[in-house]
């Protein structure tokens, strides 16, 4: 395990000038070149392998709840123990989802083949288990789709009027939660829900959705447009029955964010950065995130011995591929006044993707409309003018609820970071841009077994950690407010009728 490099001091630090243009307010007089040259690939590298052995010793996962997670965050207590931060294990319980078999919808009467897991049938997060026999009935569906999303199917009670108890509830998505459509159908007396995909440009594959705990008491299964529109067809022609089956429980976990201070600083102006330390059940989760994971674990070695302005809190956070459970944990743990002492927070991510882009956070809402709380914009000119200043070129991503900065935006905390892209599909133009290859995804092992050491980028690996080194160094030694109120867009700020995401699952 190497030692931190870096022994400088925040007047040194000051008296080196700025290494690359920055918005106004931003840290004045702050160059980052030291630590960035410090904070190097091959130490990155050194933790993500680090994670990599650890999965290979405990089945091939990292996920929150298993020994490979409970190794990792032993790892990072280590390390971060060893450069002499104060760490502690904040420990929570929740909920874990299993699917123990391939979820079923199969029309039985009139026969039809059976759709199974995979491309044509799902079942949501957080289902019921069950193995269902029963009659269909559509609820309130907008056939042919118009614009997306505009159907209300199974939003209101109302809906339900007449429905006949024990049925299969046929529900498209639209504009409301998927755990709202469950939880009406439920009340009407439905004995399993059937949720399709609404139909228009990007809306008609399988959903991939989430009821978000607590666990519902119905099998909820999820399709595509085409087989949902084919079952709605069939209703139409006369009675339908189908056979759904949800092999599925839920156990309760506990498992532990590890929160790291640094020695120096305002803690009433602490920065905040964090990056989620669990992977999916099914892989190691080296991008995905041990990427970022490693990137502020390099950070936090290589600034150890700073003496800061301001505070800073390194968080490595469980749980987030349950729902962003253990962020959500910390941020509900602080009271309203710690909450006032949480200057901003940075996330990170996946920032190894093999086929990247330099994806920013769009904190100011000028590219989706979607703005985090006053501040958030300050971050993304931040990370934009470092960028700038190294000649590369980055691209806005959206808040839209995927990632840990959900809980702290929530809050009313300025937030952003940096993304390499996950399941999303790369231009042609991206590919002029950044390299890689068109039409293939950022991340082809996403959510995958081959999640592993060989699905990084070297380069996206170099890049993203010295911006993001860049940005913590200067948060910390700067003198003004990031200025965070509690004000966003309201998909930003997380309602439910508006987000997109919960995690990596859809709730809408």
């Amino acid at each position: 395990m190497r030692k931190p490099s870096l022994l400088i001091t925040a007047a040194a630090v000051s008296a080196l000038g700025l290494s690359a243009a920055l918005p106004a307010g931003a840290a004045v007089g702050t160059d980052t070149s030291a630590l960035r040259a410090a904070v190097t690939t091959a130490g990155v590298m050194e933790h993500a392998e680090a994670f990599q052995a650890i999965a290979d010793a405990n089945g091939g996962t990292r996920a929150s709840g298993t020994p490979g997670y409970d190794a990792s965050a032993a790892y990072v207590t280590e390390v971060l123990e060893a450069a002499g931060y104060s760490v502690r294990s904040q420990s929570f319980d929740y909920e874990f989802f299993v699917v123990d078999g391939p979820p079923v919808i199969d029309a039985v009467s009139p026969n039809l083949d059976p759709w199974i897991n995979g491309a044509d049938a799902g079942v949501m997060e957080y289902s019921g288990a069950g193995n269902v026999t029963a009659p269909v009935t559509a609820v309130d569906l907008v056939l042919p789709p118009t614009a997306a999303p505009s159907s209300s199917s199974g939003c209101e009670a109302a809906d339900f009027a007449g429905f006949p108890a024990g049925n299969i509830a046929l529900i498209q998505r639209g504009t409301c939660t998927f755990r709202q459509k469950a939880d009406n159908a439920i009340t009407a007396g439905a004995s399993a829900v059937i949720i399709f995909n609404e139909g228009q440009e990007g809306r008609t594959d399988l959903i991939s959705g989430t009821l978000d705990p607590t666990q519902v008491s119905v099998p909820v299964m999820d399709t595509t447009f085409a087989i949902g529109n084919q079952l709605a067809g069939l209703v139409a022609q006369g009675p339908l029955t189908v056979n759904v089956n949800a092999a599925v429980h839920v156990d309760q976990n506990t498992t532990a964010n590890v929160i790291a201070d640094s020695a120096t600083g305002r803690t009433d102006r602490t920065i905040v950065v964090g990056a989620h330390l669990d992977s999916v059940d099914v892989g190691p989760g080296i991008n995905d995130n041990g990427s970022g994971s490693a990137t502020i674990l390099e950070i936090a070695q290589q600034m150890a011995d700073l003496k800061l302005r301001n505070a800073v809190r390194f968080t490595f956070w469980g749980a987030e591929e349950s729902g962003l459970i253990g962020s959500q944990h910390y941020v509900d743990s602080l009271t309203r006044q710690q909450l006032n002492t949480v200057e901003g927070y940075l996330n990170f991510d996946m920032v190894g993707s093999p086929n990247f882009v330099r994806f920013v956070y769009d904190g100011d809402g000028s590219a989706f409309g979607v703005n985090g709380p006053s501040g958030s914009g300050h971050i993304e000119k931040t990370f934009n003018s470092y960028f700038s200043g190294q000649s590369l070129a980055t691209e806005p991503t959206e808040f839209d609820g995927r990632s840990d900065y959900d809980a702290f935006i929530n809050a009313g905390i300025p937030a952003g970071g940096l993304f390499t892209g996950a399941e999303g599909i790369k231009t042609a133009e991206q590919a002029e841009i950044y390299g890689g290859t068109a039409d293939i995804a950022y991340d082809p092992c996403y959510h995958a077994e081959c999640d592993d050491i060989s699905n990084l980028s070297s380069t996206a690996l170099d890049q993203m950690s010295d911006a993001a080194a860049h940005a913590t160094l200067t948060y910390a030694m700067s003198n003004s407010s990031i200025n965070g109120t509690a004000k966003a867009s309201a998909k930003a700020g997380g309602s439910s009728d508006a987000s997109e995401f919960r995690g990596s699952h859809r709730i809408r």
